[in-house]
C-alpha cells in the first residue's frame, strides 16, 4: 500500500492545495518525502528518525537565519508528538529546482559553472562556521569520532560481512587513523548530488537550494568535498578544490579517507534505526 493511501487524511490536511493521488514521493535514508506544489511533508521511516525531528527543526531554523546565498528548507510545522495517535511529520517549504541529470557535466561550460557554485556554497558554510549564533545551536563533531565509528563498525557490522568484506572494511577504517579533529565549518554531512537543487537559466544551471540537513554539524569541510567527489567523480572534485579558498594541507588525504566510509556510515545508521533496506544497500559491497 502506498504512502499516499496510508497517510491520505494527514496529507490532505497538510497539503490542502494538492490532490493526494498526484503527489510525488521520494524515498530518503531517514524519511519518506511527499512533494506538494509549495511545501513538502517529511515522514520518518523509523522511530529513531522520528525522535530526531526536533533537532532537525532547530537546525533548519538556525540555517534559515543565515545569508548562505542559496535556499535551505524553511521549517513550517512539526507534528505527531509522542503520546498522540498522529504519525510524526515535518512540513517544510518546497525549494524550486531539480538535481542535475546524469551527463549534464559532460559540457565543459556547465561543469565549470557547477564547480564555481559548489566552491561558493562551501565558502558560505565555512563563513557560517565562525558565526557564534550558529555555533551555539549546531552540534560539534565529537573528538574521537572516527575512532569510535571504527570501533562500532567492527562491533556491529563485521559479523554481517564476508571475510573479504571485513578485509575491505578494515582497510577503510585504518585510513581514518590520525584524522584531525576539525570543527571550524558548518558541514552539511550528506552533500550528495540528490540533495542539491538547480534551476536552468540561459542554458546554464544555477544552484537554487540544498535539502536534507539531518547530519549538519560543525565539522571538517573534507566531508562535504568527499560527497561531491563521490557524486560527480575526481575531475569535478579537482575543479572545486582549485576554486576554493581553504588550506589544502592534508585535505586530499582527509577527503579520500572519509569518502571510503560512506557505505559503512549508511549501514551503521541503518542497523541502529532498524532499516533493513538501507542496511542491505550499505553492506552490498561487503558480503
Amino acid at each position: 500500500m502506498s504512502i499516499r493511501t496510508t497517510h491520505r487524511a494527514l496529507l490532505s490536511r497538510l497539503l490542502p492545495d494538492d490532490k493526494p493521488d498526484d503527489l510525488a514521493v521520494r524515498q530518503g535514508q531517514f524519511h519518506t518525502v511527499v512533494m506538494g506544489s509549495d511545501r513538502v511533508v517529511c515522514l520518518p521511516r523509523t522511530r529513531a528518525a522520528a525522535a530526531r525531528l526536533p533537532e532537525r527543526m532547530a537546525a533548519l531554523h538556525a540555517l534559515a537565519g543565515l545569508d548562505l546565498g542559496f535556499r535551505t528548507p524553511e521549517p513550517l510545522l512539526q507534528g505527531g508528538a509522542h503520546g498522540t495517535d498522529e504519525a510524526p511529520f515535518l512540513v517544510l517549504g518546497r525549494i524550486p529546482g531539480e538535481p542535475l541529470e546524469a551527463g549534464a557535466l559532460n559540457d565543459a561550460e556547465v561543469a565549470d559553472t557547477v564547480a564555481a557554485q559548489y566552491a561558493t556554497l562551501l565558502s558560505a558554510l565555512a563563513r557560517a562556521g565562525s558565526d557564534e549564533t550558529v555555533r551555539a545551536v549546531l552540534p560539534r563533531a565529537p573528538e574521537g569520532r572516527w575512532r569510535r565509528f571504527a570501533e562500532n563498525v567492527r562491533a556491529e557490522l563485521f559479523q554481517l560481512m564476508s571475510d573479504s568484506g571485513r578485509l575491505r572494511a578494515e582497510r577503510e577504517l585504518t585510513a581514518l587513523d590520525g584524522l584531525p579533529h576539525v570543527t571550524r565549518a558548518v558541514v552539511h554531512g550528506d552533500l550528495g548530488a540528490e540533495n542539491v537543487l538547480w534551476v536552468w537559466k540561459h542554458g546554464l544551471p544555477h544552484l537554487s537550494g540544498v535539502l536534507d540537513w539531518d547530519d549538519v554539524a560543525l565539522s571538517d569541510p573534507a566531508e562535504d568535498l568527499a560527497a561531491i567527489g563521490a557524486s560527480y567523480g575526481r575531475e569535478m572534485l579537482e575543479r572545486v578544490l582549485a576554486l576554493g579558498s581553504w588550506s589544502t594541507h592534508g585535505l586530499p588525504t582527509r577527503i579520500a579517507a572519509i569518502r571510503g566510509t560512506f557505505a559503512l556510515q549508511q549501514a551503521l545508521f541503518a542497523i541502529r534505526d532498524g532499516d533493513e533496506e538501507e542496511l542491505a544497500d550499505g553492506l552490498a559491497g561487503y558480503r
